[in-house]
């Protein structure tokens, strides 16, 4: 498949030409929302599997922060293999792909139970290549499938059941790993508890990837129309919007899985709620809960207010709400970080799709850009894990917060971007 471009006049093609705002586009958006749901619920995991496997191995944050530094950092390695891979073999066989790989990563959870963490982090590695695969896919396509002047309230609309996702999985999680865990003898009976949770995982994807390959989606052919790709630009990295917005797409990845890394154990300190790891796991579930009710607003919300606007006010509110948890106590704290989640709600999809604005036959390359970005969600959380190690858990927070400052500033910069739209 070659580049797609959101604000051009790309075509869907099913059996004959549909337009990219055509009604037979809604059947493709609900089958690719399955994705989103997926990968959101194996990814929250990852909050649950850090404080387990750190206690289990005697860990220090930093080493813990190897997990998220191993499952983001193939989103780097990836990215451009994925949208080579997608190119050749289209966008729906590169999602099957990614659902076999992510199902391999699934499996690997079973040996790595019994010889380590070394095989524990080579397994996310594995899962998170499947999942880069997905998501370089998947975020461009559901651009397309309508309007440019919706983009963002469209892709914010199917990563709102991501969001549903991010929210069960803790949940989950606590239940069938943190609650079993305590009750097991012995490090390889704790580490064993992961077995069965990833197994189903991995047999769920195989499943599913059988389903998508035999679904009928549609196809999307090539934009003839790139004047809005800017004369004179030689590629995506010439649009100074796409630059600043792919280093908001790390930066907001970082602290949003940072947070999340953290949670269990931030909520496990005496003087913010002294609650056990497996108690504490159900309120990693308010975080991501609330991501998934603030997608749900912003999809209303930003088909009548700028973007840009929508993205500065959230992430103002997300800073004064991490200091609040950065210097406060008790419940004040606890449900301040929590509430981040809500402002989290609408940053990855907005920010996706304003750095993507106006990139015409440079999309596709856009899109791999910011997809490698998202390498943030392995090295702000282990930058988080050394300050944390060094000043405490609590103080750490402050990482987050100088990370929405920029997004803030981008947000501010680029809000009249639709404008004209």
């Amino acid at each position: 498949m070659a580049n797609m471009a959101p604000h051009t006049a790309a075509a869907v093609r099913q059996d004959g030409a549909v337009t990219a705002s055509g009604s037979g586009n809604t059947s493709a958006l609900v089958i690719v929302t399955v994705l989103f749901f997926m990968w959101g619920l194996i990814t929250s995991l990852n909050d649950v599997l850090i404080p387990h496997l750190k206690a289990i191995y005697t860990l220090s944050y930093v080493q813990a922060m190897m997990v998220q530094f191993c499952f983001f950092g193939a989103y780097f390695v990836v990215s451009v293999p994925a949208g080579a891979l997608i190119r050749r073999i289209g966008y729906q066989k590169g999602a099957v792909a990614g659902l076999l790989l992510a199902a391999g990563g699934c499996a690997l959870f079973y040996p790595a139970a019994s010889s380590g963490y070394g095989l524990f982090l080579f397994a996310f590695f594995v899962l998170a290549s499947g999942i880069t695969i997905l998501q370089v896919a998947a975020n461009p396509y559901v651009t397309v499938l309508g309007p440019p002047r919706t983009a963002s309230s469209r892709l914010t609309l199917t990563q709102a059941f991501n969001s549903l996702g991010t929210t069960i999985g803790p949940a989950v999680g606590g239940l069938l790993i943190l609650s079993t865990a305590g009750a097991a003898a012995g490090a390889a009976a704790e580490a064993a508890t992961v077995r069965g949770p990833y197994l189903a995982l991995a047999g769920t994807l195989v499943v599913l990837a059988v389903l998508f390959l035999a679904a009928k989606l549609p196809s999307i052919a090539d934009s003839e129309d790139v004047s809005l790709a800017g004369e004179g630009h030689g590629s995506a990295w010439a649009h100074r919007h796409l630059v600043l917005g792919a280093i908001g797409i790390f930066l907001y990845v970082g602290a949003e899985v940072s947070i999340g890394s953290f949670l269990i154990n931030y909520l496990g300190e005496s003087h913010i709620a002294g609650l056990s790891h497996a108690d504490a796991a159900h309120y990693v579930s308010v975080y991501w809960g609330g991501a998934m009710v603030g997608r749900f607003i912003g999809f209303a919300v930003m088909r009548v207010v700028s973007p840009g606007k929508t993205l500065a006010f959230n992430s103002l509110v997300a800073i004064a709400l991490v200091l609040t948890a950065s210097f406060g106590q008790g419940s004040v704290a606890m449900w301040a970080i929590l509430a981040v989640g809500l402002c989290n709600s609408i940053m990855f999809p907005t920010i996706f799709s304003m750095a993507l604005h106006g990139l015409g036959k440079y999309t596709g390359q856009g899109s791999g850009i910011l997809c490698m970005a998202i390498v943030g969600g392995a090295i702000v959380p282990f930058a988080q894990g050394a300050l944390a190690d060094w000043i405490g858990v609590q103080a750490s927070f402050l990482l987050p917060a100088a990370c929405y400052a920029f997004i803030l500033y981008f947000g501010a910069k680029y809000a009249a971007m639709y404008a004209a739209q």
